[in-house]
C-alpha cells in the first residue's frame, strides 16, 4: 500500500462506501422516499423535506477556497469533533493501536480514541508555559502509534504551539503515524495556519471550524485538510446526508466576501477586547495569573476559582471550570464575550 494510507486500517481502506440515492438537482426526485411537499415554516433555499447532497461539493469547493486548499483536500464534517471521530476510526484499530495526545489539552481526543478502544499516550505539554516537547512526542511514538494530537492555539490554555516544535514532530513522523493539527481558534492568534504544509507532510491533518470566528456554532460545521488519499478515506466512512441543507446555506453565506471582512474585523475587535479583559483579570484581588492566549478566551489561576465560578453563576454569567485538567487544579477558562458581558463578569469577580 502506498503512501500514508499503509498506516490506516486495511478493512476500511478496502471497505466498499455506502451508494446513497443519485443526486441530480435537474431531476424530479421519486427515488428517495422524501415527502414531496414542504413543511410549513421551511425558509430553506432548497427545502428540507428533501435530503440534502450527500457530499456538498459547492461547501468542498467554498472550504478549500477560504483555507486554500483544492476540494479534494476538504472533508465537510459536523464540527471539528467529527474529523476526529472519522480519522481514530479509519487509522486505529481496537486494542492494538495507539494515539499520542498532549494534555492539558482537547478531551475529546481521548475520547474518541477510547470509544475507538484505542490506547492513548500521554505526553504533557511543558509545566510552566504549556509549550511542546517534541523530543518527547517522538520518543513516545512506537510501532503501533497512529495518531499524534497537538492543539494550536490550545484548548484550555490558549497558548499557540511553536510552528518549529510542530514540524520536529511532523517530520520526524512522516510514514510513521499521522500529526493532526487543530487550529479551530486559530483566527484569533498571531500565528498563520499551516496548512501550506500539506503541499511537504502527507501525513500532517489540519483540523478547522466555523463554530468560532465565523459564529456558526449552532450550524455544526467544521472540516479536515489533508492529504487527497486521507480524505478519499474518510469520505467512506462518513454518515451520507452528514451536512443538512440549513448548514450548506447557512455557511455559503457566511463565507461570502463581505461576510468574510465583517468576520475579520469582529476577531480583531475581540483580540482587543481579550487583551482590555486581561489587563482587568490581572488586577482583580482573586486571581494569581492570567495566561497568555492567542484563542477567544483566557485561563486565569485563582487560589479560590470555585468562589470565582460562584460569583460567575451569580451575576448570570458562566465560565468553564478546567480543574479536572492536569495541571490546572486551580484554573478556569473565560470566554471572551461581549464588553458589557465581560464588565459584568469583571464586576462580580472584583466583588468576589
Amino acid at each position: 500500500m502506498s503512501g500514508v494510507l499503509h498506516l490506516a486500517r486495511p478493512e476500511i481502506v478496502g471497505l466498499a462506501p455506502y451508494s446513497p440515492a443519485r443526486w441530480d438537482p435537474s431531476l424530479v426526485r421519486l427515488h428517495a422516499n422524501e415527502n414531496p411537499w414542504r413543511p410549513a415554516g421551511d425558509r430553506s433555499r432548497a427545502g428540507i423535506n428533501r435530503y440534502p447532497e450527500p457530499q456538498p461539493s459547492a461547501l468542498f469547493q467554498r472550504l478549500g477556497d477560504l483555507y486554500g486548499v483544492p476540494p479534494a483536500q476538504v472533508l465537510v464534517g459536523r464540527g471539528s469533533d467529527e474529523g476526529i471521530d472519522l480519522l481514530v476510526r479509519a487509522f486505529c484499530a481496537a486494542g492494538r493501536s495507539e494515539v499520542i495526545v498532549c494534555p492539558p489539552t482537547f478531551a475529546m481526543y481521548r475520547f474518541a480514541a477510547e470509544v475507538q478502544g484505542a490506547r492513548v499516550v500521554e505526553v504533557p505539554l511543558r509545566a510552566g508555559d504549556f509549550s511542546l516537547d517534541p523530543g518527547a512526542v517522538l520518543g513516545a511514538c512506537g510501532p503501533e502509534t497512529r495518531i499524534v494530537f497537538l492543539c494550536s492555539p490550545n484548548n484550555p490554555t490558549g497558548n499557540a504551539l511553536d510552528p518549529a516544535d510542530i514540524e520536529k514532530v511532523v517530520a520526524g513522523l512522516q510514514s510513521r503515524a499521522l500529526v493532526v493539527v487543530d487550529e479551530a481558534y486559530v483566527e484569533f492568534a498571531s500565528q498563520s495556519s499551516l496548512v501550506g504544509w500539506l503541499a511537504r507532510f502527507d501525513n500532517l491533518v489540519i483540523l478547522r471550524t466555523l463554530s468560532k470566528a465565523h459564529g456558526l456554532a449552532g450550524a455544526r460545521c467544521g472540516a479536515v485538510l489533508a492529504a487527497p488519499e486521507v480524505i478519499a478515506l474518510l469520505r467512506r466512512l462518513i454518515a451520507p446526508y452528514a451536512i443538512s441543507i440549513q448548514t450548506v446555506e447557512a455557511v455559503l453565506d457566511a463565507t461570502e466576501p463581505a461576510r468574510l471582512e465583517a468576520m475579520k474585523q469582529q476577531a480583531e475587535a475581540l483580540r482587543n477586547e481579550r487583551e482590555r479583559v486581561a489587563r482587568a483579570l490581572a488586577a482583580a484581588p482573586r486571581v494569581s495569573r492570567v495566561w497568555p492566549s492567542e484563542a477567544n478566551f483566557l485561563m486565569v489561576s485563582s487560589p479560590d476559582p470555585g468562589r470565582l465560578l460562584e460569583a460567575g453563576i451569580a451575576a448570570g454569567l458562566l465560565v468553564r471550570d478546567v480543574r479536572g485538567y492536569p495541571g490546572l487544579a486551580q484554573c478556569l477558562r473565560i470566554t471572551v464575550g461581549t464588553p458589557e458581558q465581560n464588565d459584568r463578569l469583571l464586576a462580580a469577580l472584583e466583588a468576589a
